[in-house]
């Protein structure tokens, strides 16, 4: 009985790992190397996206029968920052002019610097410089930037200085007038790192029916597809905005908000200028997305387009001198696929791109085979058993009321 016992178990444990087979997926592509000696990648489009499992688990590279290990990548790009607070040393006025050092001890590297300003509706041109030692009387010229606070405009404020990659021992800040000693309350050094993220469309927005001091736009998202963010395109004459933009779902729940906006103001002989137009989305997957743009009393933005996006996603792969495979997807049973590939993966500067040919349904595709147990297989046969069942002690309970026959 044991024995018995532990055959059925290993059955059932077999039964429940799903190993690929071609007949069993529903789409195929065509995959053109055009280098077989070099580290290949293919971009993943809508069609992908539609009839694969969610999380892409289920794509295999296949030789024939024989599957070609890879990795699969979000070309997210990304920031890296690490911020500390630097001490504030020979804090004073020169003339006019707020100066002073800071000490970069213990900082190999930086590229920023953060003050904590107690100051609001300004306007300031700072200096920073490089040096030495505390002795000298002037140093590397870093470069200048613009600190400025629009509280009042509700635009938003920047106290963050940016230059090339510095590793002076000391820092010098001289900032315009304008700016007290009794205003300045710290400082941060940090080292900012930055790739560029790569974009595809995710669907498709138009504009919605007006209303009062709101703008709607309805966007319809491609089959499957992740919305990683929403980007809105405004014509570069409109400036001096900023906006609190409402994100709702199919059902109208609101699900995350943010803000655009655009600032390019003179004042006194100086010029600011920044933008942010995009509002990055976490974790939503829907097919309809409503962006409200919160106007206020301000007129509606002359908005050109509204297109929600998603970061691309790559397959990495060594075609091993072959110049032509398949790609294969579409089997929601299969389990994603573990290859030692990826575990020592290092995107390779040269890798080139990988053809993907025109989606199709594979002509191959049988289907996998119906596992479920027979109860639910054949539920109709149940529900037979169970009013004929149902009948008979129906039957049997009248045949009791009656009693028994007269003699």
């Amino acid at each position: 009985m044991k024995v018995l016992l532990l055959a059925v178990s290993t059955a059932v444990i077999a039964a429940a790992v799903y190993e690929p087979a071609i007949s069993y997926f529903h789409q195929t592509r065509s995959l053109t190397v055009t280098a077989p000696d070099k580290q290949n990648y293919a971009v993943l489009d809508t069609d992908v996206f539609k009839h694969a499992r969610p999380d892409l688990g289920d794509l295999r590279i296949l030789d024939g029968q024989s599957q070609i290990p890879f990795v699969l990548t979000r070309e997210r790009g990304g920031t890296s920052t690490q911020e500390t607070q630097a001490k504030i040393l020979n804090l004073g006025s020169v003339g006019d002019r707020t100066e002073f050092d800071l000490d970069t001890n213990g900082f190999a590297e930086y590229d920023h610097v953060r003050l904590q300003l107690d100051a609001k509706d300004f306007v300031n041109n700072a200096q920073i410089e490089g040096r030495r030692t505390l002795k000298d009387a002037s140093g590397t010229k870093l470069g200048t930037g613009t600190l400025y606070d629009f509280s009042k405009e509700n635009l938003g404020s920047n106290f963050t200085l940016r230059f090339p990659s510095a590793s002076f021992s000391y820092l010098h800040v001289r900032l315009a007038p304008g700016i007290r000693v009794d205003q300045v309350r710290g400082a941060y050094l940090s080292s900012f790192a930055e790739t560029q993220a790569v974009w595809i469309n995710a669907g498709q927005c138009t504009a919605g029916a007006s209303q009062p001091k709101r703008s709607l736009y309805q966007c319809s998202i491609f089959e499957g597809m992740p919305v990683e963010r929403i980007t809105f395109h405004v014509p570069p004459a409109t400036v001096n905005f900023n906006r609190t933009v409402v994100l709702s779902d199919a059902g109208g729940n609101e699900f995350q908000r943010g803000s655009i906006s655009r600032v390019r103001v003179n004042r006194g002989g100086q010029s600011v200028t920044s933008e942010d137009l995009d509002i990055d989305v976490y974790g939503q997957s829907t097919k309809q997305i409503t962006a409200t743009i919160e106007n206020g009393d301000d007129p509606a933005l002359p908005i050109e387009l509204v297109q929600p996006l998603s970061v691309e996603r790559r397959l990495y792969f060594d075609p091993k001198g072959k110049s032509s495979l398949q790609l294969y997807y579409g089997d929601p049973k299969l389990e994603a696929p573990s290859y030692d590939y990826g575990k020592i993966f290092q995107q390779a500067a040269d890798a080139v791109v990988a053809e993907l040919g025109p989606a199709q349904a594979n002509p191959q595709f049988t289907g996998r085979p119906d596992d479920r147990p027979w109860s639910e297989r054949h539920g109709y046969v149940l529900w037979i058993a169970m009013v004929l069942a149902v009948i008979v002690l129906g039957g049997l309970a009248l045949r009791g009321l009656k009693g028994p026959a007269p003699r």
